[in-house]
């Protein structure tokens, strides 16, 4: 199993290129399928999740190719309409597949996702999504069978903005007949990113980005090419390393306005930032005053950046709250932070961070994605070794990251054992 090993106290300097977003990358992959013909993308992130995804695709019939730095996707050969139980169970995101498999050919087969342990993720939103498009469901020893005679579009009122059943709705509707609303849609930039893919493609959509996204459904969709977007998470991790461990760092193609709120609370800190056009500068002398956060769905500030907050924060001086309010199962990776000298308690949903002058090296185990991040951030900082296992969690959704880290200074090896 793949570990980090990581000797702390480093002045980090330099610039870093953010990478592609994993979050668009995978929804504008799975929407590959409803061309039936070729889509070229670029800035795809090469990590563990799309790699699965491109997997699933093949399984499905696709024909997938890497030249240098695009991706050609050929969906004119797909032949089944099941995604595999065993790459289901590896990746959440896997599930986005069936809203294009019904879109097009009127039929998905799957069970139910897997993914990070970070609290309860039901897809009964997109069920029921689905069912008001006309789309009938049937569940039987954990797979799930939807098959449709037609798809008519319909009002559809989410109970709550998620941004899964958001991406799904829209790839089912924009084959459909008639107009799809979708009121309480999800907000975040990679919806954004998939409507403006999808338009390239010759839908018809608008919205996104605000609490109501409008499809009209068309006949057939044509051949694209398309950039991801910048990875905002990336980009906040980046700018919280910085903030822990001091030091000048420039982030380069990056959009700030996808991470107002994490440079906002940054900034509270007591860090200096520069933000232009595509590129943030920042620099922090180590001396970060205590937050108190709520995470909220976009525009809030976002769940997937507050363990890597709850980290900068254990060298805070004073007391910091957390409150996480999407997940409730979130708080796992504090227990690795405690073995390293960080002062937490969580009750529920909250948070208490009372800030310690030193964090200290450890063997700590990456419990998810983004909480494996808040260890790397720790252990960059932390006097001494820190060995970080199980990192096939960070390597899901970050790409080339010690090598990125090297790049500006850090002291971090991948080992492969």
């Amino acid at each position: 199993m793949p570990k980090y090993i990581i000797k702390g106290g480093k002045r980090l300097e330099g610039t870093v290129r953010i990478s592609g977003s994993k979050n668009a990358s995978l929804p504008i992959i799975a929407a590959s399928v409803l061309n039936g013909g070729k889509t070229t993308l670029y800035n795809v992130p090469n990590i563990h999740d799309t790699q699965m995804m491109f997997e699933i695709l093949r399984e499905l019939g696709c024909k997938v190719e890497k030249k240098n730095k695009k991706i050609i996707i050929d969906s004119s050969k797909i032949n089944k309409f099941g995604i595999p139980e065993d790459l289901m169970h590896q990746m959440r995101s896997s599930v986005i597949l069936a809203g294009s498999l019904l879109g097009k050919y009127k039929k998905a087969m799957f069970s139910y996702p897997g993914g990070c342990d970070i609290g309860a993720r039901p897809i009964d939103l997109h069920l029921k999504g689905f069912e008001q498009l006309g789309i009938n469901i049937e569940k039987q020893y954990g797979q799930i069978k939807c098959t449709a005679e037609k798809i008519v579009g319909k009002q559809i009122n989410l109970d709550f903005p998620s941004v899964g059943a958001t991406e799904n709705l829209i790839l089912a509707s924009v084959l459909a007949e008639g107009t799809t609303v979708i009121i309480n849609a999800a907000r975040e930039p990679e919806i954004v990113d998939l409507q403006n893919f999808l338009i390239k493609m010759g839908a018809k959509i608008k919205g996104a980005g605000s609490n109501q996204i409008e499809i009209v459904g068309v006949q057939q969709l044509k051949d694209v090419s398309y950039n991801i977007m910048p990875d905002r998470i990336e980009a906040g991790t980046f700018l919280c390393l910085a903030a822990i461990v001091g030091g000048n760092i420039t982030l380069d193609e990056v959009n700030p306005n996808d991470i107002t709120p994490v440079i906002a609370k940054l900034e509270e800190a007591g860090c200096k930032l520069e933000v232009r056009k595509n590129k943030i500068h920042i620099s922090s002398n180590k001396k970060l005053k205590p937050l108190e956060i709520k995470t909220m769905p976009y525009p809030g500030f976002p769940t997937d950046m507050q363990s890597i907050f709850v980290a900068i924060l254990t060298i805070a001086k004073g007391t910091s709250i957390m409150i996480e309010t999407i997940f409730e199962n979130r708080y796992k990776y504090t227990q690795e932070l405690i073995k390293m000298g960080a002062k937490i308690t969580v009750e529920g949903r909250s948070a208490i961070i009372k800030g310690t002058r030193k964090l200290y090296g450890a063997s700590v185990n990456a419990t998810d994605l983004r909480g494996g991040a808040a260890l790397v951030i720790a252990g960059l900082s932390a006097k001494g070794k820190t060995v970080i296992e199980n990192i096939d969690y960070i390597l899901r959704g970050y790409e080339d990251f010690d090598k990125k880290l090297r790049s500006i200074g850090a002291d971090i090896s991948l080992i492969d054992s």
